[in-house]
């Protein structure tokens, strides 16, 4: 199962933090794992080219721990809202088995 955890702060989302892999295929294969990934890399990539924030990451495989340092511009504000809005419409497909994403007020 994938675990998400967004952060949330003053009702802005300031960072993800991601872990495990969804199992819903063989490696290579699952495109929940698939899909997951190039919401979050793609929106991670999309704040640096788009943005002027500056943020911290650490990535590994099937590990992504990602924060904007305040403030949160409302160029990447919206980036973040599509990134959540995407990933829970892949737990809606796909259900809770795969994908668990927890908000957390931080």
């Amino acid at each position: 199962m994938i675990s998400i955890t967004v952060f949330v702060k003053d009702n802005k989302y300031t960072g993800i933090y991601s872990k495990g892999h969804a199992g819903y295929a063989d490696a290579g294969e699952d495109i929940v794992c698939a899909a997951v990934s190039v919401l979050m890399i793609n929106t991670l990539n999309s704040i640096e080219a788009f943005t002027d924030d500056d943020f911290d990451c650490k990535q590994k495989d099937g590990y992504l721990d990602f924060h904007i340092t305040e403030p949160v511009s409302d160029a990447a504000q919206l980036l973040m809202q599509s990134l959540v809005l995407g990933l829970k419409d892949i737990q809606k497909t796909y259900g809770k088995t795969y994908i668990k994403i927890v908000i957390k007020e931080v």
